[in-house]
């Protein structure tokens, strides 16, 4: 009886291997194979770094924009609104400008490596962007670029501090903040601090193109865009 049992269960496992085999090799049944999806992930992305990251190289990209407009670090908002309390709101608004003019200035560093990583996206990791969250994609772009990004930004961000005269205006606004009374002296280092908050930016806005895409007919412009996002809708 054992070796019956034995032999069917064989069997069995040889007829799901080959039936699987049958499965794998059948056609893909939305008609779009994988090479298809990764070019429309690709135009995607590339329409949210022209369109999207484009606009934040321009003045007020950020700072006239509230879904990435960088604000102090929590460490410093007081000082921020000390000053405004004490009727020295203008020149916090232009500590603020300065460290958004040099986000301005740092994100026009980042098109040559979105591009270098947009073409990678693989066959195999298409379908699986396509058909996950609305900000897949954005999420795969970032995974690959954020680190040589950072690398890129932080130097530009550094020097932009010095040519806009953020270093000045800094230097300014905390000496005044300090000399107020029963005020704890401050004096950050805001660099690597703007370089994260461009990053972040920069993404946002990506994830903003990707999901128009994902869910309004109207922003898959090509026919290439519309026939990919349809298997996901």
């Amino acid at each position: 009886m054992k070796k019956i049992v034995a032999l069917l269960s064989i069997l069995i496992l040889g007829s799901c291997a080959e039936l699987q085999s049958v499965v794998d090799n059948l056609p893909n049944q939305t008609g779009i194979d994988n090479t298809t999806i990764a070019s429309g992930l690709r135009q995607a992305l590339d329409f949210g770094i022209d369109k999207q990251v484009t606009k934040l190289t321009q003045k007020d990209g950020f700072y006239g924009n509230n879904l990435v407009k960088i604000l102090l670090p929590e460490e410093l908002q007081k000082v921020d609104q000390t000053l405004r309390n004490v009727g020295l709101g203008s020149l916090a608004d232009e500590g603020l400008k300065v460290l958004n003019r040099a986000a301005e200035d740092a994100v026009s560093e980042a098109t040559p490596i979105f591009v270098d990583a947009v073409k990678g996206i693989t066959f195999n990791d298409a379908r699986n962007i396509l058909l996950g969250a609305d900000n897949s994609a954005t999420t795969y772009l970032e995974n690959k670029t954020s680190e040589q990004l950072y690398d890129k930004f932080n130097p530009v961000i550094k020097s932009s501090f010095s040519k806009v005269g953020a270093d000045q205006i800094w230097s300014n606004l905390i000496t005044k903040y300090n000399a107020l009374p029963l005020t704890n002296n401050v004096n950050p280092d805001l660099t690597d601090y703007v370089t994260k908050e461009a990053l972040k930016g920069v993404y946002t806005m990506i994830a903003v193109e990707e999901k128009e895409i994902r869910t309004d007919f109207s922003a898959r412009t090509t026919t290439l865009l519309k026939k990919v996002f349809a298997l996901q809708d």
